[in-house]
């Protein structure tokens, strides 16, 4: 291209995924500009950026070697479960690696994506200049855990009430009567970091969860589930009863017990809340009923008094900068309906990146998406058969969920949700096709 033209694709979001996106991008020889809100990489991951939801005492749910790029392993000094710092070196380590910088303009924050014809109007702010620049295809690489989910409270509460994004550093449940509502990853997490800090802590749980310890005989859990081949209903009875074995059921801990089998929902891979609840620093409550002044009452009749609500209620998914439509979007859909969660199926010039989860996906089947949008990409410029079916393949089977069989639980965050081993396998072999047939 000639010397200041633009770039033919735009990425949006130098995270984890913004950076999988761009080395795909870059392997395949396209051409494009990675557009980044803050002055770094990391994304979440860099807790200086004003947009990150991780607090101080954050690590990696998931080992690093279950999560880590195949082509840049985590360095052998770094722990099992790196801490949210560790993260934001690694990012920034793979960018420098890969000689992604040159291609990203940090300070730049998209406020508006339009479709042009065939491609799409970028309007974008930086340094308080505004920015309108036409490229053929954008990839949205913004992130799935920005936008936190508020649920109103059912009454006044006389205290503060703040959700787990806005938490960095248990300084703030000193001598604090605290109630964290919901038992996610965070919530468990945040709970157990109030438990040093606070005058009492409750834990309001709606439904059970399947409790996972991160280690068992001394290795990373996530590192001994996947030799299992055992068919989907007998593994996840066998590894359901391990559990039980382990640490026992939840009720055991005053929890609730989980309606559903293991794995059709998002597992909270932490024991040590469990730990807290069994020696009483941390209260199990139910569901809470009525908010009134300091008191909460929960369904079961029971009640508190507290100064401090957190809300561990997760996040929803939200793209400002585009109209819902233009996402395959249908209103009150919790997700975009996208083939393999990335492809539009009527656009070859949208794709929506890293809007997925699943249980060991880890970044390098995120990255294996990316190569397979590049590979798409390429096929489709020059005109491969490949690309042609992928394309057809895209709009009939728009609503496959790769779900490996499981049936997960009707809930927000699983809308996005696959089979690690299904949808890593349907990618694989479909970038395999195209990039057989590429020149």
């Amino acid at each position: 291209m000639p010397p200041g033209a633009p770039s033919r694709y735009a990425v949006i979001g130098a995270g984890p995924m913004g950076l999988a996106t761009a080395r795909a991008l870059q392997r395949a020889g396209l051409d494009f500009t990675l557009l980044e809100s803050h002055t770094d990489v990391g994304g979440l991951w860099d807790i200086a950026n004003p947009r990150s939801t991780v607090y101080e005492s954050a690590h990696l749910i998931s080992s690093k070697r279950m999560t880590q790029f195949a082509e840049f392993p985590m360095a052998e000094r770094v722990a099992a479960f790196p801490r949210h710092h560790e993260m934001r070196d690694y990012f920034r380590a793979y960018a420098d690696q890969f000689g992604l910088r040159p291609r990203i303009e940090f300070g730049t924050r998209v406020v508006r994506v339009v479709r042009d014809g065939d491609g799409w109007r970028v309007t974008s702010e930086r340094d308080g200049a505004t920015q309108v620049r036409r490229f053929a295809g954008v990839l949205i690489a913004s992130g799935t855990l920005h936008t936190p989910n508020r649920p109103a409270l059912p009454g006044t509460f006389a205290g503060r009430v703040m959700h787990s994004a806005d938490y960095k550093s248990p300084g703030v449940f000193d001598g604090q009567r605290v109630l964290v509502i919901g038992c996610g990853n965070s919530g468990a997490d945040i709970a157990v970091d109030a438990v040093h800090h606070a005058a009492s802590v409750d834990l309001s749980v709606r439904r059970g969860y399947w409790f996972v310890p991160k280690y068992i005989a001394g290795r990373p859990a996530d590192t001994l589930g996947g030799r299992s081949r055992l068919p989907r209903r007998l593994k996840q009875f066998a590894e359901g009863a391990l559990l039980r074995l382990l640490i026992g059921r939840p009720s055991d801990y005053g929890l609730p017990d989980p309606d559903h089998r293991l794995y059709e929902s998002h597992v909270v891979v932490n024991s040590l809340v469990l730990h807290h609840l069994g020696h009483g620093d941390i209260r199990a409550r139910g569901d809470v009923r009525a908010v009134d002044g300091h008191r909460v009452t929960y369904v079961d009749g029971a009640s508190g008094e507290y100064d401090l609500i957190l809300q561990a209620t997760g996040y929803q998914l939200d793209y400002p900068f585009i109209d819902r439509a233009e996402l395959n979007w249908g209103p009150g859909a919790p997700a975009p309906t996208l083939y393999l969660n990335a492809f539009h199926p009527r656009s070859d010039s949208l794709f929506m990146m890293g809007m997925i989860e699943a249980a060991g996906l880890g970044w390098e089947g995120r990255a294996e998406q990316a190569r397979l949008v590049a590979a798409y990409l390429k096929g489709m410029a020059a005109g491969t058969p490949a690309a042609r079916r992928l394309r057809a393949i895209k709009r009939e089977r728009v609503a496959e969920r790769f779900d490996g069989g499981y049936h997960y639980l009707p809930l927000e965050r699983m809308a996005y949700y696959v089979h690690k081993d299904s949808y890593r396998g349907t990618v694989r072999r479909l970038t395999a096709e195209l990039e057989r047939e590429l020149p």
